[in-house]
């Protein structure tokens, strides 16, 4: 909120007389040493300065600190634009907008300005009463933040909503009670936005939106379906976000309390108004920076972090309708509390959200566009390690928050992140022609090429946890047009992937494969496929070791033309290499003849099977089984290297060449 306003004291006899003082020049000349005096006991007078132009160069930035740091600057100027109220001068309405609903320690009343000669006469405002003392320090905190912030007090209005004065009780009345004025910015915060049934459309007519306010977010398009509108949507409020949120932080401040409900947007301006700032907090605990510089960088850090964690759970409630649900939001929380990477949130929502939702998971396609920008990006603003969050400047330059008519570069991470969620997505449509086997092939093969993680310790990081197989290059998961005498329905086939209990040996680690399967017993398939629900599991230690991947050119011309058989997606992918595009992004000029990886060194492996209900012939059921699931699953000891490995997705090569594509459904931190 832009303040402009005094903080309270309980001595409001010496504020009167200071008033009052200000009123007169000759008032203000003979009073100055009263001020002297009444500055002694406590009160602090604080305003914000009489001109509006904001700096343009860094040397007048450099004067104005120079002035706000000298204590003979006068204080006609920071008092110019103080007001102080008396109750008589409001109209109280019989009414509280739920966007506006106070804290227990606060009264909220709405109300119109009946002072004719003021300029906010016949306009709505909204008198907040702080009641307790912790209240109170809330309003004496928010008008220490303006006087930060009030070298650019035009941002300071565009992001925050406007405080018009206060109004100061009677001795004879409580004297510990203090009333803010401030603006009535559309009564509705964010939050009671998307409450409502119809709040895309009456968002959009609210805030006048038009081709001009989409070529601000880099869009030059209007209308469109659903998706399209509320991407755009999300992309103004999420910039206008940011924008306020690092102003605070270029000057030193943390919000501390950034949530849906706290953010409001104004029809007037069009901006979105981050609350009073009653909580923000210094990067600095004592206000200067003459704190050690390692203490102060990780406060500072810190604070930050918490920010932009904060307003990583804003734009996943604005994009995923879904988690206005407190029973879902907390499922989320409680699934990142528990160690998980917040990379693997998609995994967690595709099989979390109900896919018959009023909302048709409107959000998941958003978040899957612009090859997954969106889940990236969500997934920087609330990662677990807070060095690891997002900045403000960085997240206004994603491609996610950027439209098609910016050309943006996107970082080598972000490319990463893209041919990953590409690749999930293919094998998600289960289409595997050979145009879609070729084109999983090969951007399996691009993401080896920039593996981010080549050397072993690295992985004994990134390994343990549980991966879901998503897709072999070297056989067709699932079923065909067989015609077989036992059928099975495979279920989720998963890796689960542990440091062994050996503490000499730091890379040993067991290897888990489980796989659900339905044994169906009926000749034809019925339309309820239900069955002998069982599970196969095998166990494998490995030992992790360095070693590389020989590209060899001589064996292209040995290669079959099975079918079903792996894709040569070298050759293709040696064309990509040599185009403009992709010389840029590969760290290397020509098609490497190595590569490095982590070797799979793997020892003895046990198989058990277990099952709900007893079968006629388990031996032809395992051996469906076997049929539909990629021979590696079984016999662990064909799994030689891991060629590609992040927080979110896994690839492992095998024996014959063949790759295995999986997608993390947890991570386990416990291990590490």
């Amino acid at each position: 909120m832009a303040l402009c306003g005094v903080c309270w004291t309980p001595n409001l006899r010496n504020l009167e007389v200071l008033q009052s003082a200000k009123n007169s020049n000759t008032g203000l000349k003979r009073n100055r040493r009263l001020w002297q005096l009444t500055s002694r006991k406590s009160v602090t007078f604080r305003g914000c300065s009489s001109s509006l132009k904001s700096p343009s160069s860094n040397v007048e930035m450099e004067e104005e600190d120079v002035q706000s740091n000298n204590p003979s600057v006068s204080m006609e100027d920071e008092s110019a634009h103080v007001k102080q109220f008396k109750w008589n001068d409001f109209k109280i309405l019989d009414r509280v907008s739920i966007g506006h609903g106070g804290r227990a320690d606060e009264l909220v009343f709405e109300a119109v300005v009946q002072v004719p000669d003021s300029p906010l006469f016949n306009q709505g405002v909204v008198l907040r009463r702080l009641n307790t003392t912790h209240a109170q320090r809330r309003g004496r905190r928010a008008i220490e933040v303006l006087k930060k912030l009030v070298r650019r007090r035009l941002l300071y209005h565009s992001y925050s909503m406007q405080v018009h004065g206060y109004i100061s009780n009677n001795l004879s009345d409580d004297p510990y009670s203090f009333t803010l004025v401030h603006g009535c910015h559309g009564s509705f915060s964010i939050r009671h936005w998307l409450q409502q049934s119809d709040w895309l459309p009456t968002l959009e007519a609210t805030l006048a939106l038009d081709e001009e306010s989409f070529r601000r977010v880099g869009d030059d398009t209007t209308g469109g379906p659903a998706v399209s509108r509320q991407l755009r949507l999300i992309r103004i409020l999420m910039r206008d976000i940011l924008i306020g949120v690092n102003y605070l932080h270029s000057h030193g401040l943390a919000h501390t309390e950034l949530r849906l409900e706290n953010v409001h947007i104004s029809p007037v301006d069009r901006h979105i108004k981050v609350g009073i700032l009653g909580n923000a907090a210094d990067f600095y605990e004592d206000g200067t920076s003459n704190s050690s510089a390692y203490s102060t960088m990780d406060r500072r850090q810190m604070m930050i972090a918490f920010d932009m964690r904060c307003v990583g759970f804003m734009m996943a409630k604005m994009v995923l309708q879904e988690l206005m649900d407190p029973i879902i939001f907390a499922k989320m929380k409680s699934f990142l509390a528990k160690g998980n990477d917040p990379s693997s949130l998609r995994e967690f929502f595709v099989t979390t959200l109900n896919t018959n939702s009023e909302s048709g998971n409107t959000g998941v396609q958003i978040l899957d566009r612009n090859w997954g920008a969106g889940w990236h990006l969500l997934s920087s603003l609330i990662a677990t390690r807070p060095s690891k969050r997002i900045s403000c400047l960085d997240a206004l330059k994603h491609p996610f928050l950027c439209g098609p008519r910016w050309r943006v570069a996107p970082s080598m991470d972000v490319i990463r992140w893209g041919l990953g969620s590409t690749a999930v997505r293919i094998s998600e449509e289960y289409i595997y022609r050979m145009p879609q086997r070729q084109r999983l092939a090969h951007f399996i093969e691009l993401m080896e090429m920039l593996n981010p993680c080549p050397k072993p310790n690295c992985w004994l990081e990134l390994l343990p946890g549980k991966w879901r197989l998503l897709y072999s290059t070297g056989k067709h998961i699932g079923l065909t047009l067989r015609q077989p005498s036992t059928r099975a329905l495979i279920g989720n086939v998963h890796l689960t992937i542990t440091r062994a209990p050996e503490a000499n040996n730091t890379s040993s680690l067991s290897f888990t494969s489980d796989i659900g399967f339905t044994a169906i017993t009926s000749k034809d398939w019925p339309h309820n496929k239900a069955g002998a629900t069982g599970k196969l599991q095998t166990f494998s230690q490995f030992r992790l070791v360095a070693g590389k991947r020989l590209y060899l050119k001589e064996e292209k011309k040995n290669i079959g033309k099975f079918s079903m058989g792996e894709p040569d997606a070298e050759e293709g992918l040696v064309e990509k290499l040599e185009t403009k595009r992709w010389k840029k992004v590969v760290p290397f000029k020509e098609f490497p003849s190595s590569l490095p990886v982590a070797k799979l060194v793997s020892g003895e492996i046990e198989v058990t099977m277990s099952m709900t209900d007893r079968v006629e012939s388990p031996g032809n059921v395992i051996g469906e089984v076997r049929k539909q699931i990629p021979q590696e699953m079984f016999d662990l000891s064909k799994l030689v290297c891991g060629t590609y490995i992040d927080s979110r997705l896994l690839v492992l090569r095998c024996v014959n060449g063949s790759a295995l594509l999986f997608t993390r459904s947890s991570f386990n931190y416990k291990s590490m």
